[in-house]
């Protein structure tokens, strides 16, 4: 009898096992690239904000570093109770990726994950991992009631004085302050800094545009390289003339970040990337530039590297209150998929 029970145990301890493993699988989505020069590295992309389509920003993303350059890339998200991706979830869980990653991107805003999955981005970062922000990425947690991982958090003020300010301040380089202009209103148009065109960042750049609306930082102060800088305009199409009234603020940048106990890595920052922003072909051979960059692969960048999507990307416009409900990681799979499938629905509070 004590022969069965174990063995019904040890069965029961196996299938819990593989059901977990299982749900966690169901977090992320995996591009794998047959060849190239980023054959044999890893690219783990996060996703969850509430407003800028992080979810479908980071898909495409991935996909022309798999398909065009040959990198692994997973993406995973957050998602709601019955598995659909949900914008700006904490529900994110498999951050174990981590471990084997060359590059962490992350696309998140004010979350408040579980100790276990926060526990792999520090550990990431505690080995200096490299590290590519976008926008919300200023403010990505905001957990300020976990004494464990308190310190990550945008508004943090406590003990550990280096981590004044969170994530956002310490890696990027700036955290949440405030927007520049009106968003929804006002597009940015981006200019390359005079003294950085010969950067490797910049290496085909020209003609940026982006929807999404600007952001008051100035990384500057934490030591960052600005790269680009926004000129606020005045509606929202590239020829919509430029507010004068407002000043050019940094929206892309890079810098080296430190940890208190001497570890650290590249980074490289965006105050844009919203899901319309990457219809741009300047603004995402930046982004994609800067991944390259961060893993010290300056060679390989090109200046008419091929920065075309692969599959059909058809972006929904950023907003707060509605999004593509009802889609699983799983849709999103393979190079043909629609990104993003579904119909816009309003989000539930």
């Amino acid at each position: 009898m004590n022969k069965l029970l174990s063995g019904l145990f040890l069965c029961g301890l196996l299938l819990t096992q593989a059901v977990s493993g299982q749900e966690i699988a169901d977090y992320r989505l995996d591009y794998k690239g047959a060849g190239g020069p980023g054959r044999g590295k890893h690219i783990v992309f996060i996703a969850s904000d509430h407003e800028y389509r992080s979810e479908e920003s980071l898909p495409a993303l991935a996909r022309i570093l798999a398909k065009r350059y040959g990198f692994e890339c997973s993406v995973l998200f957050g998602l709601d109770e019955q598995g659909n991706i949900l914008p700006g979830s904490s529900n994110l869980r498999g951050l174990e990726v981590l471990k084997d990653a060359d590059l962490m991107v992350i696309f998140t805003r004010f979350l408040n994950l579980a100790d276990e999955e926060m526990q792999h981005v520090n550990d990431y970062l505690e080995r200096g991992g490299p590290v590519v922000g976008f926008r919300t990425a200023t403010h990505a947690f905001n957990n300020l009631d976990n004494p464990e991982w308190a310190h990550y958090s945008y508004n943090y003020d406590g003990d550990k004085k280096s981590w004044k300010n969170g994530f956002g301040k310490l890696v990027l380089g700036e955290t949440w302050v405030s927007h520049y202009g009106t968003n929804h209103e006002q597009a940015s148009r981006l200019l390359v800094e005079k003294d950085q065109e010969k950067h490797p960042i910049l290496r085909g750049v020209s003609d940026m545009f982006v929807q999404s609306g600007g952001y008051t930082a100035y990384p500057e102060k934490m030591g960052a390289t600005v790269l680009a800088r926004g000129q606020v305009l005045n509606g929202m199409k590239p020829d919509s003339p430029a507010d004068e009234t407002k000043e050019e603020l940094p929206v892309a940048w890079v810098r080296n970040y430190k940890l208190e106990s001497g570890a650290g890595g590249r980074a490289f920052a965006t105050t844009h990337g919203a899901s319309e922003d990457l219809l741009n072909e300047g603004f995402r051979r930046m982004v994609i530039n800067a991944c390259f960059w961060a893993m010290g692969m300056e060679k390989a960048i090109k200046p008419k590297n091929n920065v075309d999507f692969v599959g059909p990307y058809e972006p929904t416009t950023f907003n707060f209150d509605g999004y593509k409900a009802g889609v699983k990681p799983a849709d999103l799979a393979g190079w043909d998929s629609l990104i993003m499938p579904g119909e816009v629905v309003k989000k539930k509070n």
